[in-house]
């Protein structure tokens, strides 16, 4: 019985050994190994085996980086303003032996260490400089952390401010004036809006005055330019009737004293037209009274004496020579043919013979043609008329 439980002890024992003889350190931790209570070695990631009762960890140590967030702390600025300030480290263990044997709590330290940075880095800001410059701050505090840890095993990767606060009464003054910038920032953009929309209006107003004034200028000239030849053309018109009326009658009455000549008039036919006519020239609303003479025969009849032969039958009649025989006949108008020369625009000439040939028809044939619709043409400019040998 004794020989058993002595065997049962000696198992358990050795099982105790072995059990201190083994260490497994997971991958990202390290273990600092002590021997006999001096440092022995670093082991990270893997099984290792230790000299019982001598060898020992001391302790394990997380080799990730790691975040510590800090409560927030009071921090004076340099205007005297109390600041609540909530920080954030991220560092990492660079040194397992100097984070176990350099400080006890490296954590514990690092708050503190963060804390008396903070209060030196923001002492010397305004208010305002410590609300814009978070970037800055952070700067500043991680590279005294860095500087200050790196005896302790650790590395400050980064530091950030996750808020500052000032006092309940600051914040009130502030968002009064971020509400009053709010408000200027509004009415100076709803200025500038307004501004613009009256420029705007203004420039489309004068554009649209211009663009009138420029269309009523071309409608006047345009008025003007019409009237200036409608005026032109009805004046050249008026000319080339009033011209061609004088050459009619200027035609009329050297026909009718070529037809009186050649008709030979006794002093009876002119008497008998002579009474003819003053019906007519009785006519009108002047108040004027024609008196015939009682010898008004005898005076014809020394008129036709001093221009006619006595006949046969003792009657005076003209007897017209070689040189007052008409060169052509009455009937023949070659002589009005070209009254007008429009050689230089064949569009003249067309509008002339067209002209002509109207004033040739009938009646009833100009009636006609006159309802047909035709195409308007230009008026000729009055000529000269050519001199008649």
């Amino acid at each position: 019985m004794l020989v058993l439980i002595a065997v049962a002890v000696f198992i358990v024992v050795i099982a105790l050994v072995a059990l201190r003889a083994v260490a497994l350190v997971p991958q990202a931790e390290a273990a600092v190994i002590e021997r006999l209570g001096r440092y022995q070695r670093t082991v990270s990631g893997q099984l290792t085996f230790l000299v019982p009762f001598a060898d020992r960890v001391r302790a394990k140590v997380d080799l990730r980086e790691r975040v510590v967030s800090f409560p927030p702390q009071p921090v004076i600025t340099q205007d005297n303003l109390t600041l609540q300030i909530d920080s954030v480290v991220y560092f990492q263990v660079t040194s397992p032996q100097a984070a176990v044997y350099e400080i006890s709590n490296y954590i514990a330290a690092v708050e503190q260490l963060t804390v008396t940075t903070l209060r030196n880095v923001v002492g010397g800001m305004t208010l305002e400089e410590t609300l814009t410059s978070r970037d800055q701050i952070n700067n500043q505090l991680r590279g005294v952390l860095d500087e200050a840890t790196g005896r302790w095993g650790l590395r400050v990767a980064r530091v950030e401010l996750k808020s500052i606060d000032p006092p309940p009464s600051i914040q009130e003054s502030m968002e009064k004036q971020m509400k009053a910038d709010r408000e200027k920032r509004a009415m100076i953009l709803t200025a500038e809006g307004t501004r613009e929309s009256q420029i705007k209006t203004a420039e489309g107003a004068k554009q649209a005055q211009i663009l009138a004034a420029e269309g009523g200028k071309q409608s006047a000239i345009l008025a003007a330019e019409g009237e200036r030849q409608s005026r032109i053309l009805r004046a050249q018109g008026e000319r080339a009737a009033a011209y061609l009326q004088a050459q009619g009658e200027a035609k009329a009455i050297e026909k009718t004293f070529a037809a009186i000549k050649n008709g030979k008039p006794t002093p009876e036919l002119l008497a008998y037209q002579y009474l003819q006519t003053l019906p007519e020239v009785a006519k009108g609303d002047a108040n004027k009274v024609w008196l015939v003479p009682s010898d008004f025969g005898k005076a014809l009849e020394g008129f036709a004496q001093n221009f006619a032969t006595k006949g046969a039958d003792g009657v005076f009649r003209y007897e017209p020579t070689v040189e007052d025989t008409p060169p052509v006949k009455i009937e023949d108008d070659s002589d009005v043919a070209d009254w007008f020369t429009t050689a230089s625009d064949p569009k003249i000439e067309q509008a002339v013979r067209a002209a002509e040939a109207t004033a040739r028809t009938s009646v009833d044939q100009f009636d006609a043609v006159r309802a047909r619709p035709s195409t308007e043409l230009p008026v000729p400019p009055p000529i000269t008329p050519r001199e008649r040998h």
